[in-house]
């Protein structure tokens, strides 16, 4: 394990050792005995039922409040910047909630990158994105059962590729968009930051919330924004549309892709940690 020496300023310097965490096992038996574990499998199914409800619910509002056929105009309901608020304002409320109890992933795309940096076992992901995926279908199923005369008659709060937009296009937006927010998760919640920089309070969900609502106000006119791959399942479940169907795949590759190239710039760029294990063996090899 890497091992570091921080210098903290003031009268004099004192010295703080920081080790690296060992790596997440890839399948942990015991972890299955624990009730700490399915609790945070309840906290992640919740949470992310909460954030699918209150943004599909913020989606069909706006357009509601913006169609002239039903005594709207076009100017009125929150815009496209108090959409990209409520997913941004949720990830910050729901992450800071649910943090300590399971993480605050809230999203499979953050748990497959944390899964490629070995910070979750294989066990934990998988039931952690079962649980983000039903969690999403029952948000925005309370969503249609609340809205039921709104809810299809606008679009149901699906993703799919606006028109005038390439598949590429796209799918290089959730992407890149994806990769922003895993960066930003990873940056956040870095323990060797936290070490380093204790002199520079950092509220991990604030730059992962706003890391959210960035990516709305960019990729909202392009794709809805997925970067969440539950998000755009649960809607497109609820709403089972054809449109929203054949682009879905866009939503799974893009953002698996993009927390998958955060997750390698992160670990084997920024924090060297491939340097680090090369290093030690060679090491081990010359004693």
């Amino acid at each position: 394990m890497a091992k570091d020496v921080e210098a903290v300023s003031g009268e004099g310097f004192q010295t703080r050792d920081y080790q690296d965490p060992p790596p997440a096992p890839l399948f942990d038996p015991e972890e299955l005995t624990k009730w700490s574990f399915y609790r945070a499998v309840i906290a992640e199914f919740v949470a992310t039922l909460l954030f699918l409800y209150i943004t599909v619910l913020t989606v069909i509002g706006y357009k509601i409040q913006t169609d002239n056929t039903a005594g709207g105009v076009d100017c009125g309901g929150v815009g496209i910047l108090g959409i990209a608020w409520a997913f941004g304002g949720m990830i910050f409320i729901l992450v800071y909630c649910t943090a300590g109890i399971s993480g605050g992933h809230i999203n499979p795309a953050v748990t497959f990158g944390l899964l490629l940096a070995r910070k979750v076992s294989l066990v934990r992901a998988i039931l952690y994105m079962v649980a983000q995926c039903l969690g999403a279908i029952c948000g925005v199923g309370f969503v249609k059962a609340f809205q039921s005369s709104y809810y299809v008659r606008y679009g149901g709060g699906a993703n799919s590729l606006a028109d005038g937009y390439s598949t590429g296009t796209g799918l290089a937006a959730e992407i890149i968009g994806t990769f922003v927010l895993v960066y930003t998760v990873f940056s956040a919640t870095d323990p060797k930051r936290s070490a380093r920089d204790s002199h520079v309070p950092v509220l991990a969900p604030l730059p992962i919330g706003f890391a959210v609502f960035m990516v709305h106000l960019a990729t909202i006119p392009i794709t809805g924004t997925g970067i969440n791959p539950a998000r755009s399942f649960g809607a497109a479940v609820i709403f089972n549309e054809s449109k929203p169907w054949d682009d879905h795949w866009i939503f799974w590759v893009g953002p698996f892709v993009g927390a998958a190239i955060a997750a390698f710039y992160h670990q084997f760029v920024l924090r060297a940690s491939g340097s680090k294990s090369l290093g030690s063996f060679r090491s081990a090899a010359n004693v």
